[in-house]
Parts: C-alpha cells; structure tokens; sequence
C-alpha cells in the first residue's frame, strides 16, 4: 500500500507536471497553425477578388491569337510565292 500511495506522489509531483507542459506546447503550436491558416485563407480570398477579369483576358488573348494567324497564313503564302 506505501509503494501505491508513492506512485500517487510520484504521478502527482513528476509525470503530470510533464504532461500539461506538453500539452501546452502541442496547443501553443495548434494556435500558430490556425493562424497561419487564417492567413491563407484571406490570401485566397484576395486572390480569387483579382482573378475576376482572368476569362475576359483569355477571350480577348483567343481573338488577338486569331487574327495573328490568319495575318501570319497569308504573310506565309505571300513569301512563298517569291521565292517558289
């Protein structure tokens, strides 16, 4: 019974002072990830806020594409003409 009594006083006195430390450190750490989160996610959504305009560039940059090719087909055949 004195060797349970000293298991209480040692658990008491050594292992759960250890124990909260620990567990302090694990939530110190979960709070700074949460953070970091947070911060990501006003990042993305910052993001997201200047992507509006990406289709309307792409639609524009297909046109632009268009009308290089269609110059750059008849620049082709007109060279090959004087050199053929």
């Amino acid at each position: 019974m004195v060797l349970w009594w000293i298991g209480n006083v040692i658990l008491l006195v050594v292992i759960l002072p250890v124990v909260i430390y620990l567990l302090n450190r694990v939530l110190a750490a979960l709070e700074r990830i949460r953070a970091a989160s947070d911060s990501i996610l006003a990042g993305g959504v910052a993001l997201v806020g200047e992507l509006q305009g990406v289709p309307d560039g792409l639609a524009e940059t297909d046109e632009t594409i268009e009308a290089v090719k269609v110059g750059a087909v008849r620049y082709a055949g007109s060279v090959a003409k004087l050199l053929g």
